[in-house]
């Protein structure tokens, strides 16, 4: 018997960070996603964001890398959004994704992180947010790449 964890926190954001996720029907897409999650074997513990990017912690199962879970994520979650009338506006989502592990104790910071999306954005841009991340995770920024897509 092997024992595994691995909690992620996943990052990604809208075509061209358009605002194309309304409020008023955020929760229809985080239900989405959670689905998307739980039919993949994984353990979502908290889903959030802005209309231009989604936040999402979830522990994997051993069987699924983080870029098989984000594909999947990305690609039922953009046709679903491009059928659903609550999002006219979408065309979807972003290139790229980030994807950082942490342990089960910081479970509880990462939630509360995402709960409080609508709070620390009155401060601090998406692109903000982005730029810390990958510094504060060691990850070197391509500027001819940062939040580019085609």
């Amino acid at each position: 018997m092997s024992y595994t964890t691995s909690y992620y926190h996943i990052v990604f954001r809208t075509y061209r960070s358009g605002k194309t996720i309304p409020e008023a029907h955020e929760r229809e897409l985080y239900a989405y996603i959670y689905g998307i999650a739980k039919n993949l074997r994984c353990q979502t513990y908290r889903i959030g964001g802005m209309p231009d990017h989604v936040h999402i912690f979830v522990s994997l199962p051993p069987t699924l890398p983080l870029s098989s879970f984000v594909q999947r994520v990305k690609t039922d979650s953009s046709k679903w959004l491009k059928m659903n009338p609550n999002f006219p506006d979408f065309r979807g989502w972003g290139h790229e994704y980030a994807g950082f592990s942490y342990s089960v104790r910081d479970k509880d910071m990462v939630v509360g992180y995402i709960m409080r999306q609508k709070e620390h954005h009155r401060r601090l841009s998406f692109a903000e947010e982005y730029r810390a991340f990958l510094v504060d995770n060691g990850i070197a920024i391509d500027e001819r790449y940062f939040l580019v897509d085609k």
